[in-house]
């Protein structure tokens, strides 16, 4: 039997690098796989039909899915997910010294309104700490680079929502440092904040244990993508099963590394105390702290859809049951 060629785009994290070097392939597949520098590359390719399996972050899926000839499902697999309490910025003069200040304020947005890690922390906004979308000023835009508007997938804003795209040269990092913006959420750290500048600091300065409080409240560990496939490959026997086997396999093999690499105080890593920081990891979210499946991100999957729904970036009410392919939802 001929191994189908399909063209796979992930980016190239240490828990995927398996799959480039050849150490874990895509059983029964001649897989082409491409990454990029930026992922939203790898996002617009497979928006253009461009790739056949590719990692998309959930919010550029889901305003796919609610296209009339949705092109794609998802398979469960999330090769990005961070704690996004981390992502919220604010210039020190702007008067928010704690998350219900947001309130009648302007905040920046990275990318789109309605970044993945845009729709975690508006979530929990409104859950936590009674601050709506609508009770902010959006202005949306590149951190330390301009970036024009993604022109190449919906932008649904909800009625009672302001929202503006920068301009010209602005960025948003200069913006929050000159007090242009109050606040702002993003996945990139201001390179003001970075440099040392006075002007700019977290909105949760402790905020890995602000996390680790809310993994503790809640079990979720946010994810920002998931792998999409298109819908028309979805019948191909076989073939749903051996792509999520490939990235477990390839994402088990590096968490194995850093379990053995514990007994030696991980001399591989140039981190100082990181057998610390690992060992507290490892106790609280797990021996397979990274997982993948339907089962173990069902809670965390259907919190983003809700999210993503109540925030007017989705039509309907989804579930995991509903972008998931079938062959998997026993994962």
């Amino acid at each position: 039997m001929t191994d189908l060629s399909l063209k796979v785009g992930v980016y190239r994290y240490e828990h995927t690098e398996p799959m480039f070097d050849g150490r874990v392939p895509i059983d029964g597949v001649d897989a082409t796989l491409v990454t990029s520098p930026l992922i939203s590359d790898v996002f617009c390719e497979m928006a253009k039909r461009e790739l056949d399996i590719a990692e998309f972050g959930l919010t550029y899926f889901l305003r796919t899915f609610d296209l009339d000839d949705s092109p794609f499902l998802a398979l469960p697999i999330f090769p990005n997910r961070n704690f996004r309490h981390s992502a919220l910025f604010v210039n020190v003069d702007s008067g928010i010294e704690k998350p219900e200040d947001l309130a009648g304020k302007t905040v920046g947005e990275f990318a789109l309104w309605g970044s993945d890690p845009g729709v975690w922390m508006k979530g929990v906004l409104a859950e936590d700490h009674q601050v709506t979308p609508d009770q902010i000023s959006w202005v949306i835009g590149g951190t330390d680079h301009p970036i024009p508007a993604f022109d190449w997938i919906p932008q649904p804003v909800p009625g009672g929502v302001e929202v503006r795209h920068t301009e010209g040269g602005e960025t948003l990092g200069a913006m929050l440092e000159d007090g242009e913006i109050d606040a702002l959420l993003s996945v990139d750290v201001p390179q003001a904040l970075i440099d040392g500048s006075p002007k700019i600091r977290r909105l949760f300065p402790d905020y890995r244990s602000t996390e680790q409080d809310y993994y503790r409240r809640t079990g979720i560990f946010p994810m920002m993508h998931a792998v999409a496939i298109r819908r028309e490959l979805v019948g191909e026997p076989g073939l749903v099963r051996s792509v999520y086997r490939a990235f477990s396999r390839a994402k088990d093999l590096v968490q194995q590394q850093y379990r053995a690499g514990a007994a030696k105080q991980h001399m591989s890593v140039i981190t100082p105390w990181f057998s610390g920081l690992f060992s507290d990891n490892r106790a609280l979210l797990g021996e397979d702290w990274w997982p993948y499946g339907v089962d173990a991100n069902r809670k965390a999957v259907d919190t983003f859809l809700r999210y993503h729904h109540e925030q007017g970036l989705s039509k309907r009410l989804l579930t995991s049951d509903d972008i998931f392919v079938p062959a998997l939802l026993d994962t």
